[in-house]
């Protein structure tokens, strides 16, 4: 499976998800509104393709610091807290899930990230 269908398919399964183009990539919103991630093909410096996600609060740099092979600050959204996954590195796709779902989290209002939490929970 592709990069892009993977993504695709990691955050269109999250409540009230949607995707259009933006900038001239595939952004993923919620409930249309709040972008969470955006999948960029071989652009601003990086050959093979990216998703760049809002991060929590000092993510960013543990990761960059600990893996810069795997993980870059991107340009535009950098500044506030995202981080850029290098998806032709041998991604580990349940991290870069997990990755998504904690963009999600942090834009998805409390609602519906009670939603997924309530889903995620052992029956």
């Amino acid at each position: 499976m592709d990069p892009l269908t993977r993504v695709r398919k990691a955050c269109l399964r999250l409540p009230e998800t949607g995707e259009r183009l933006s900038h001239g990539a595939p952004t993923f919103f919620v409930r249309a509104k709040t972008s969470f991630a955006k999948y960029v093909e071989g652009s601003h410096n990086e050959a093979g393709p990216t998703i760049w996600c809002p991060a929590p609060p000092g993510v960013q740099g543990e990761v960059v610091d600990a893996e810069p092979h795997r993980f870059f600050v991107p340009p535009y959204v950098g500044p506030s807290g995202w981080i850029g996954v290098r998806l032709d590195v041998d991604p580990d796709w349940a991290e870069v899930t997990a990755i998504i779902r904690d963009a999600y989290r942090m834009k998805a209002p409390k609602k519906l990230s009670a939603q997924l939490d309530r889903a995620e929970r052992p029956a």
